[in-house]
């Protein structure tokens, strides 16, 4: 349910999970997980989604059994902001709810037109994942992110892109084009030259 496609030091990372709207498993959290945590030779890490959407959150069964407050959605969020090349969130489709952290946590995220972003933690009875919030205030500040989190407002692409949530609206034929154009410099460069302008800024 998770592809990895290896293009040299362009990691590609796909949600394979369509006919249920790419919504996580605890196995395939913990299988992002460790592709992400073994990425030291990539310079470049895409996340994707196969369909319309790029990820529904957690899978309904398993979040209320427990995976809604698991670690397993900071550990992930943890390794994709620890990563130390460039890190875009190619969003296929609408991002909602746990799903939400992994895309926060990345460099940038580009998003279909299609794309509709709501993390309805409120309304279920949940606490976001502990770094969400902040990663979120960071992009669009605390009185967007609390229409999101605490008045449970679903987000489109261009309020997404307005807000800052998102950092360009590409047509879905264009999205993995545009982002192999915007990983190309990277590709070419030193490691110490990537890791040491991400630092840096």
């Amino acid at each position: 349910m998770i592809s990895l496609a290896k293009e040299g030091a362009l990691w590609v990372v796909s949600l394979n999970r369509p006919e249920k709207a790419n919504s996580l498993t605890a196995a395939m959290l913990e299988e992002l997980c460790e592709i992400v945590e073994s990425a030291g030779e990539a310079r470049v890490l895409v996340l994707t989604g196969e369909g319309k959407v790029f990820s529904a959150g957690a899978d309904l069964d398993e979040a209320r059994a427990g995976l809604a407050t698991s670690p397993l959605w900071e550990r992930l969020s943890g390794s994709l902001a620890g990563f130390q090349g460039l890190s875009i969130a190619a969003l296929n489709g609408t991002l909602a709810g746990g799903a939400m952290g992994m895309a926060l946590a990345c460099d940038m995220r580009l998003a279909v037109p299609s794309a509709k972003f709501f993390y309805p933690v409120m309304k279920l009875g949940f606490l976001p994942q502990p770094s969400d919030p902040a990663r979120m205030s960071a992009l669009i500040g605390p009185a967007r992110t609390k229409l999101v989190l605490m008045g449970g407002q679903k987000i489109v692409a261009e309020e997404a892109l307005a807000f800052g949530l998102v950092d360009r609206i590409v047509e879905p034929g264009a999205l993995m084009e545009h982002t192999r154009e915007i990983a190309a410099d990277v590709l070419a460069a030193k490691p110490e030259i990537i890791s040491g302008i991400k630092r840096m800024i």
